[in-house]
């Protein structure tokens, strides 16, 4: 054995281990096995100016003494990729987690790349449609782009995402690739249940780290996912539909790791290099001419707090923001989006088309007077209202209750059906709506329904 490809472990803290290395350093993301167990893996972090280097570990380090022997594996992670993980539940290392046996299959691929050059980048404006009716009107999405779902805990984050990977399968036969970062183990169980019995697993691929995990599994897990959707948009030419539940989590954890590693902390305690994290990150979910990724981002926002460090630090990257609201929620409004504090980079006559356009700012207009009316409404009561301002005020409200729709996600929690509604048919609606041709329909007859088709019958 060589002892140069040797290292000792000099303390143990945490997920993070420090290494000696007397002779030449191991290179940054490289794995190391303990020589008497060769099953406990570390994978180098960053190193000291002396032999010291810092390890991160992915499993238990009551495995690890002091004292112990490290050998250099000259390799970094990988992970299997390609159509063989279509219906599976992987870990970080792409083991299975689904009691279905192992992964068939044999390309590898290393979960570490660099981002494609931007000469090799193309985003063809194109609208990607989901069949949710307050996101094709308000947010609409851009193909090959990214799409940040923003709310507190319970708001429906992972209820849209879940519906978003349904319709993708059942609408538009595409795949899709989850990685759920720092979620509950109930909340992942849930969602497999709910794919299976909609049918939709068959063309997913599920990479969880789970919150029971180590700090390392966590903050790593999300680039097993990006290296799986990689393969498909890179060899197999496939566009994918990319989910992140929580990218928030995905921070945490390399704020963790950041905390063991005694790095002098930035703004609101985040580590220094958070937004180096994130870019590393999300510059690989970018489309190329052949095929595109498209990413739909849930983020956890503490205490319902936008202003946190952490949430603005993912903000910039997202061509539509969503903006879920506990207000909304309580109201009974389901998806609860607050659609004047979401926004769309794509709202432009070029891309929506004229129609749309015209008729997105037109009731954009009266949700705001409508905002500024419920307040008076609130105090004074409806009837001290003009008559103009009594039409706007039942209009605002009307829109407000049609962009409320029944997913198939929950449809066996609520009885009702989910529906899919084509962007044109939501833009002819909500312009019939602002027209006043159905003014003498009281509001809540619009609650729930699929189309004013169905509000007339």
């Amino acid at each position: 054995m060589n002892e140069e490809n040797l290292g000792t472990i000099v303390s143990i803290r945490g997920d993070v281990v420090e290494v000696s290395f007397t002779g030449l350093k191991p290179n940054r993301h490289e794995l190391l096995e303990v020589v008497d167990n060769p099953a406990v893996k570390l994978e180098v972090y960053s190193s000291t100016n002396s032999e010291i280097i810092y390890c991160l570990c992915f499993s238990d380090t009551g495995k690890l003494l002091r004292g112990g022997k490290v050998r250099r594996l000259f390799e970094t992670l990988s992970v299997p990729v390609g159509k063989e993980l279509l219906g599976r539940v992987v870990d970080l290392f792409g083991n299975p987690q689904d009691n279905l046996g192992p992964v068939k299959g044999s390309v590898f691929r290393s979960i570490y790349s660099q981002p494609s050059k931007l000469s090799v980048r193309e985003v063809k404006r194109e609208l990607l449609e989901t069949g949710i009716k307050v996101v094709d009107f308000f947010t609409p999405f851009l193909k090959g782009g990214k799409i940040g779902l923003f709310g507190g805990s319970g708001v429906g984050k992972t209820i849209i995402l879940t519906e978003l990977m349904h319709n993708t399968a059942v609408y538009h036969k595409g795949i899709s690739v989850f990685a759920g970062i720092g979620e509950r183990i109930r909340e992942a169980q849930e969602m497999i249940e709910t794919l299976t019995q909609n049918k939709v697993l068959p063309n997913v691929t599920l990479v969880l780290g789970q919150m029971n995990e180590r700090a390392a599994v966590r903050f790593r897990s999300g680039y097993t996912a990006v290296t799986i959707a990689e393969y498909f948009r890179d060899v197999e030419n496939r566009d994918v539909l990319f989910f992140v539940d929580n990218v928030y989590r995905f921070v945490q954890a390399g704020n963790e790791l950041s905390t063991l590693l005694n790095t002098i902390p930035s703004e609101d305690g985040y580590q220094a290099t958070l937004t180096s994290d994130i870019g590393q990150f999300q510059e690989r979910l970018i489309p190329t001419p052949t095929a595109s990724i498209t990413a739909v981002e849930a983020v956890y926002v503490p205490a319902d707090d936008f202003t946190d460090s952490g949430v603005q630090a993912v903000m910039p990257y997202f061509d539509s923001v969503v903006s879920l609201s506990r207000n909304v929620a309580e109201e009974g409004r389901r998806p609860a989006v607050d659609i004047l504090a979401s926004s769309s980079s794509l709202v432009d006559p070029l891309m929506l088309g004229l129609t749309h356009y015209e008729a997105y700012l037109e009731a954009e207009k009266v949700l705001n007077r409508y905002l500024f009316l419920d307040r008076v409404v609130s105090i004074a009561g409806e009837q001290e209202l003009s008559p103009a301002d009594q039409n706007i005020y039942l209009r605002g409200k009307r829109i407000l209750n049609y962009m409320t729709q029944d997913v198939h996600m929950t449809a066996d929690q609520t009885g009702r059906p989910g529906v899919y509604v084509p962007r044109k048919r939501v833009i002819e609606d909500v312009s019939d709506i602002l027209a006043g041709k159905l003014d003498n329909w009281p509001p809540e007859s619009f609650l729930y329904c699929k189309d004013l088709a169905s509000v007339k019958k």
